[in-house]
């Protein structure tokens, strides 16, 4: 049902966290980030190419899903109720549903996201970050990993500053309708770029891992992932 929704342009958000339901959601704007048009500021390229943090894909989805859930201030409360959280952990045990992780040499998640993806089209759920840069990082690694997968469309749903900041931007509900059945009659690989798969960097602790020579499977640089927005800039 949540795929249908999805294929048709609506998501669902609950109330709050004790919410027992959800609602269905189809903006009459839509928030898109164009892959072409992500903005890679001079600070965030000089943060992915200074290697501050491990980024990796699928290595901590519920870990992801939680951290966006929860209370931080200025937002106590979250539209993501059980309902909605054990959908996408479903929907990820069947490859439908992925994140993206942002890790601290010490090992611990600095940001993340996660989202839905049918055909060439990826929708942007929620993201969060604890350390500074940590939620960009993510998102820019988003970026380069649809990019060079084959996606169309990376659906944002809602337009906020923050994204709007990165490239994001508005469309009518008509042309994002355009966009979603174009990228449903196309495929596209979220995993393309995992043949990349980085090195630990030095310093880094990571599941048990200490060596630079180490390769952490769905892990790509940060070097190469400034270098990929830079080409498709």
């Amino acid at each position: 049902m949540l795929l249908r929704a999805y294929a048709s342009g609506i998501f669902p958000m609950a109330d709050s966290v004790t919410s027992p339901d959800v609602f269905w959601v189809e903006p009459k704007r839509r928030g898109v980030l164009p892959l072409d048009g992500f903005h890679l500021s001079r600070s965030l390229a000089k943060t992915l190419r200074s290697e501050r943090f491990l980024i990796t894909a699928d290595r901590a989805f519920d870990a992801v899903l939680l951290a966006c859930a929860e209370a931080v201030p200025g937002r106590m409360d979250t539209w993501i109720n059980p309902l909605i959280a054990e959908a996408c952990r479903t929907l990820h045990m069947r490859g439908a549903a992925h994140s993206i992780e942002a890790w601290t040499p010490e090992g611990k998640l600095a940001g993340g996201l996660y989202g839905i993806r049918l055909g060439s089209a990826f929708f942007g759920e929620s993201m969060f970050t604890r350390v500074r840069d940590g939620s960009k990082v993510a998102l820019a690694a988003l970026v380069a990993r649809l990019r060079y997968g084959g996606f169309t469309l990376l659906d944002t749903q809602f337009l906020t500053e923050h994204l709007t900041s990165l490239g994001a931007i508005e469309i009518a509900a008509r042309g994002y309708r355009g966009l979603l059945s174009t990228a449903l009659g196309t495929s596209a690989d979220f995993g393309a770029i995992d043949a990349e798969a980085a090195p630990l960097p030095a310093g880094f602790v990571f599941a048990g891992i200490e060596s630079a020579a180490s390769v952490v499977p769905g892990a790509v640089s940060g070097k190469r992932i400034a270098q990929l927005l830079t080409q498709m800039s």
